[in-house]
This record gives structure tokens, sequence and C-alpha cells, in this order.
């Protein structure tokens, strides 16, 4: 098996010049736990924006302004300043039990799917495995 038969493709991305509260709302509303950051100038990716960074973020804010504040600090805060940028990416054909060792061995519990000119595609999250270990059980 290979990405492309788990990856999910319909990928909620947001711009590195966003603001927190955008990715904060964005994660909300659609559900996600992780966004991908792609470049407002060209559309590539350059980074990766997970629910637990989001909320260290949030969290610290509050702790240091206050809860009357955050919503001001959050719109002053870019993605670009707290998105990791060292993290691995994946092209469609990654083999599976390749795949899955990274998730073994590392905290991120997603990775990006990228096309050649370095635009997402796709995305495999932790939950991707999960579910395909309850089909391939149920079998």
């Amino acid at each position: 098996m290979k990405v492309r038969d788990i990856m999910a493709s319909n990928v909620i991305c947001i711009s590195h010049k966003a603001s927190l509260k955008d990715a904060h709302e964005l994660m909300q509303t659609r559900g996600v736990r992780h966004l991908p950051v792609i470049s407002e100038t060209d559309g590539t990716l350059v980074g990766v924006l997970t629910h637990k960074k989001m909320i260290s973020a949030v969290m610290s804010m509050i702790n240091k302004y206050g809860t009357d504040a955050l919503a001001r600090k959050e719109r002053g805060q870019l993605i670009e300043d707290l998105m990791e940028t060292d993290f691995q990416k994946l092209t469609e054909d990654e083999p599976l039990k390749i795949v899955v060792e990274y998730f073994i061995d590392n905290k991120l519990g997603c990775l990006p799917v990228i096309d050649n000119d370095n635009k997402v595609i796709g995305i495999v999250t932790s939950s991707d495995f999960v579910k395909l270990c309850a089909h391939l059980l149920n079998q």
C-alpha cells in the first residue's frame, strides 16, 4: 500500500501570513488538528501548524495577558512565527511500511503530502493509520 491509498486529499491549508486567530477559528470550524502552512507568494508548503502548538500559544497568551486580551493578541500573532518548519514531507508514492515507522519514531501526528512542485496534495495523520488498522482487522 502507498500513501495515496490512505491520504486525505481535501486538505485545509492556511497562509503563512495568517494570524493565530485565523488558525484557531479554522481548526474549530473545520474540525481539523493539523494545518499545512503554504506560502502566500507561490502556494508551496512552508510549514505545519499543529493543534498542540496552537493551544500552547493560546494558553501562553491567556496566562500572560488574560482572556480579555486574547482575541487581540491572537490577531497579532502570525502563523509563520509558530509553525513547525522542520518536518518530514511525503509523496503519494511513498510505501506505507516506511511511513508508519516515522509515526512510531516521531511525535508529529501528521505528514503533508506534496507533488513535484512542493504543493500540498494531501495529508496523512496518525488517525488514518488507526482507520486502516480497523479496516484490516474487520476483514
